[in-house]
């Protein structure tokens, strides 16, 4: 059986040492805001390359604080439009709802599934006031064109990076920029299957704004500026002793998860040949936290694919405008979208794989 991932697996190479720095963490008898925590900020900003960052809860609360940050700062009211893709997961719609702002979608990009600057362009109104890029798959977006939208409109840029852990972009000027670190801020979560995953529920927000970052630390924290002093309506969204030692145990071995990665999806994309299966285009870096082939057939090579002992998954086989908690959008017209709903399969791509199983998903899936 060659299981899409078997997150057990995946942490087997790092047992002793997870086991070492959890004990180190329970013997400590510090729990929250100790020195795990504060080192895996430097980590995670040395990483990123971004002269701040603070650890949170998770991925969501990561994108939510940011916009409530700005919501505090004066640089945004509820209700304004904060652009987003529409195929994207639910959790960056519902931060932004969350944050009691109205989320505008944008349709993705057809070959690349992600959010384009001429997308972002034609979903901009008087009441716009942001754009939330998200790194689809673990490719990055096309950071430089949306950015000179933002500029041009003079809109602020929060980067979902939750599936992009280390993906980089090529700048005109020759320089390298990690995703998360190009915009104005950059959201992370740390969710088990992740590139980069804990032992649990956690999230970043990695930023160059020293007074974004400090605003988001204190709505992490209750809103406290100091103990039992309190400026903001705050949360408790703070990342825990043993998460973040877990994580610094596995960011060291990080690039080359992804370039695991990247070498079987750069096989499936040479040899996987089936007329009835469309590949995913890939225009920038990607670390391919999930590989999504689109087919019309999608449930019937699902089953195949279980038939022949390969396990599979559906990245989001219901879009946000045509769930419950967004009925009052489900009018919406997002071919695109849907069509990625309907037909998206998520086939094995991680780095456990070994090649003859790599072999066997590409043989099974052409095949088909």
């Amino acid at each position: 059986m060659i299981q899409y991932l078997d997150l057990k697996q995946v942490n087997a190479p790092y047992e002793e040492k997870l086991k070492q720095a959890l004990t180190g963490v329970v013997d400590s008898g510090w729990y929250l805001f100790g020195q795990e925590v504060e080192q895996w900020s430097r980590d995670w900003k040395f990483y990123v390359n971004t002269r701040y960052c603070v650890p949170v809860s998770n991925g969501l609360d990561a994108l939510r604080l940011v916009l409530e940050a700005w919501i505090e700062l004066g640089l945004m009211k509820p209700g304004d439009e904060v652009i987003v893709p529409a195929n994207t997961y639910i959790a960056s719609i519902l931060a932004v709802s969350d944050a009691r702002l109205t989320p505008v979608f944008a349709e993705p990009d057809s070959e690349t599934y992600l959010l384009t600057a001429e997308g972002v362009r034609k979903a901009i109104t008087p009441k716009t006031k942001a754009i939330l890029p998200v790194h689809l798959y673990g490719q990055t977006c096309e950071m430089e064109e949306i950015m000179a939208v933002a500029r041009e409109y003079n809109l602020k840029v929060l980067e979902d990076a939750a599936q992009s852990h280390g993906s980089v972009l090529k700048m005109k000027d020759g320089s390298v920029r990690k995703s998360g670190s190009i915009g104005d801020a950059g959201a992370f979560s740390f969710y088990p299957s992740k590139n980069l995953g804990a032992l649990g529920d956690a999230g970043a927000v990695c930023t160059d704004d020293e007074s974004l970052a400090v605003t988001v630390q204190q709505l992490a924290n209750y809103g406290a500026s100091r103990k039992y002093v309190h400026i903001f309506k705050g949360e408790n969204c703070r990342m825990d002793e043993m998460q973040a030692a877990c994580l610094r145990v596995k960011l060291d071995d990080l690039d080359r998860v992804n370039r695991r990665r990247k070498a079987i999806a750069e096989r499936y994309l040479r040899e996987i040949k089936n007329d009835r299966i469309t590949l995913p285009v890939c225009r920038t870096d990607s670390v391919w936290h999930i590989f999504p082939v689109l087919c019309p057939q999608r449930d019937a090579l699902q089953d195949y694919l279980r038939g022949e002992g390969i396990m599979t998954q559906i990245h989001y086989p219901i879009p946000p405008h045509r769930q419950g908690a967004y009925r009052e959008l489900q009018e919406l017209h997002l071919p695109v979208t849907v069509k990625i709903a309907h037909e998206e399969l998520s086939i094995p791509c991680n780095q456990c794989m070994s090649e003859a199983e790599v072999t066997k998903v590409i043989e099974v899936i052409n095949r088909f």
